[in-house]
């Protein structure tokens, strides 16, 4: 699957953070970046840009803001060999939030929204491009939109100045057949723009639905080390570099980072396959009801969790 055109973009600390309000140490933080950038991996999402008028440092940690004096502490004064990135949610930062490109060590400016916000996203995402930086639009929870409303959006987008639209399967609701209808949909309504995607594992599927958009025609991808990320978490970022066949990426760097810093995490926190993760994907649900159970003291209460999201007549 080797194509020059394709990108990996690392989300281990921006995806991951969901799971522990981004509380990663300046060493996990310094030691995934070193990694990635030794990986070859082409991006690192290193966080969110968002308004502290909408959070609070008491509550989440650094990179849930990526000022430039957080980015600088893990850069340090050698030269970048990997962009960064952050995501902006639509409706937590302003415009006046987001500092000309010339005085932050970001790249690129990753605008995440719903369908309904698709207007919005498009000025955030130019407001981003005039000020410097590569924009994307990642037009979230897809699964839940309708045609007429998606193909609205699609229409829109391709007006719009923004090079990388993504599809994004927010909830691990996906199949492989259902990437390759959307991707190629993209690809069709989308004829100047790089399309992305970034799958959820809820169904075990985040890595073949990222290769079935490979195949499709899809040239940025998302992925996490060892799959770490909200919920079920993602694309496994050295599953992902074992398939590619670019020799530019080297798999041992990610491997070093994940038994020093990421399974250190699996005691803490529980992302990857589990039961109510699974029963969200299969409803086609936001994993939030999932998280919160797992969270809970009765997290091994299974049937009383399956019992509580869906008719048990519907999925006997």
């Amino acid at each position: 699957m080797f194509r020059p055109a394709i990108k990996v973009i690392d989300c281990t600390v921006r995806d991951g953070g969901l799971m522990n309000k981004w509380q990663f140490t300046d060493e996990f933080v310094r030691k995934t970046y070193k990694s990635v950038s030794a990986a070859g991996v082409d991006y690192m999402e290193i966080g969110y840009l968002s308004s502290e008028c909408a959070f609070s440092r008491s509550e989440v940690g650094p990179w849930k803001f990526c000022a430039e004096a957080d980015l600088r502490r893990i850069i340090g004064d050698e030269e970048k060999t990997i962009k960064l990135a952050a995501m902006a949610d639509i409706g937590r930062i302003e415009h006046a939030d987001i500092p000309l490109k010339s005085e932050s060590s970001l790249d690129m400016i990753r605008v995440a929204c719903y369908v309904h916000q698709i207007d919005k996203a498009i000025d955030l995402a130019h407001h981003c491009l005039d000020k410097g930086y590569e924009a994307t639009i990642n037009l979230m929870a897809v699964s839940t939109v309708g045609l007429r409303d998606l193909n609205e959006a699609l229409e829109d987008l391709n007006k719009s100045r923004v090079p990388i639209i993504y599809l994004v399967d927010s909830f691990g609701a996906f199949y492989s057949e259902d990437i390759d209808t959307l991707a190629r949909k993209y690809i069709e309504r989308l004829p100047e723009k790089t399309i992305g995607i970034h799958c959820h594992n809820n169904q075990q599927l985040a890595f073949a639905n990222t290769i079935a958009g490979i195949i499709a025609g899809i040239n940025y991808l998302d992925a996490t080390l060892y799959g770490i990320g909200r919920g079920a978490g993602n694309c496994p970022t050295e599953l992902l570099l074992s398939f590619l066949k670019n020799p530019k990426f080297k798999v041992r760097p990610l491997i070093k980072a994940i038994e020093t810093q990421i399974l250190p995490w699996q005691e803490k926190i529980d992302w990857g396959y589990y039961v109510p993760y699974m029963l969200t994907g299969v409803l086609n649900q936001h994993p939030r009801t999932a998280m919160e159970h797992m969270e809970s003291k009765n997290k091994n209460s299974l049937t009383d969790f399956f019992d509580r999201i869906t008719s048990a007549v519907d999925m006997e």
